[in-house]
């Protein structure tokens, strides 16, 4: 099996990378692509534990972006980048500041509201990561008895966008994400592949003949969020503009908004794979 999407704690999943890699290991995953949220700091890591286990890791990287001029949010997947590349620190790392930053004055905000917990609970469930993401706010949450899950009615209190009318949550911070343009063009500086990850979470299918221009190289066509429609048009689009085709279980642990779908559940197949292997060389 082949998965092309996966997180460690180094970003927002509850699993260590070993862990990550053993348990894939134990589901039959042959290639794995380490894609972090906005970092490759633990890519080194993952190449020994992967050749000590026997699982091919596929250096990555998962950039959150931004389509300034179609206002639409982006997550750019980049496969085979090179680990530590001053392409993808100078781009990530101001993001990855500004993210832990946003997360305390959330605490603040969730703690002002009258939640007892603190912040050294909260970055206690972060160790070992680059920063403190929302979940693990509501693992903090979860760990005081206000909430069974880290998704549900309290996440959508706390985080909610406000989008179409709807009430703003409470300890809802808008971000400024990196523009897309610039991450498709420092995943290709680092010697990536880059690929359009989950169009359907954010409808940015309309997107991708400017993204590609700009150099998108491949589109994420199983994913944990793709129904068979979306599947379909992902595949189709793919074919229309000459797109790789990739796939990925997305996993997060603890942390996944989907239940049911462990690593390499969403394995794209050894022709895909192949193709994108050629493309990175």
């Amino acid at each position: 099996m082949i998965d092309l999407h996966c997180h460690t704690k180094v970003s927002d999943n509850s699993f260590t990378i070993r862990e990550v890699i053993s348990m894939a290991k134990e589901e039959g995953v042959s290639h794995l692509a380490i894609t972090d949220h906005d970092t490759t700091s633990g890519l080194l890591e993952a190449k020994l534990i992967g050749h000590e286990l026997g699982v091919h890791i596929i250096p990555g990287i998962e950039i959150s972006a931004y389509d300034y001029s179609r206002q639409t949010r982006a997550h750019i997947l980049g496969l085979y980048v090179t680990p530590g590349h001053n392409a993808l620190s100078e781009l990530c790392e101001p993001m990855i500041k500004k993210r832990h930053e946003a997360s305390y004055a959330m605490v603040e905000r969730i703690i002002a509201a009258g939640y007892d917990i603190s912040w050294e609970l909260v970055e206690s469930y972060a160790v070992g990561g680059t920063g403190v993401y929302k979940q693990h706010i509501m693992h903090a949450l979860l760990t005081k008895g206000y909430t069974e899950t880290i998704y549900g009615t309290l996440y959508k209190k706390l985080f909610s966008r406000g989008e179409d009318g709807a009430a703003e949550g409470i300890a809802y911070m808008k971000l400024d994400y990196v523009n897309v343009y610039d991450a498709i063009d420092a995943i290709r500086q680092a010697g990536g592949v880059p690929v359009l990850a989950h169009p359907k979470q954010f409808n940015n299918f309309a997107a991708v003949p400017a993204w590609k221009t700009a150099g998108l190289q491949g589109i994420e066509v199983l994913h944990p969020l793709h129904d068979e429609q979306a599947e379909k048009l992902s595949r189709q689009i793919a074919v229309n503009f000459g797109l790789l085709q990739t796939g990925g279980s997305d996993f997060h642990g603890f942390y996944g908004e989907r239940e049911g779908c462990p690593l390499g559940s969403k394995s794209i197949g050894e022709e895909h794979l192949m193709r994108l292997q050629e493309k990175a060389t």
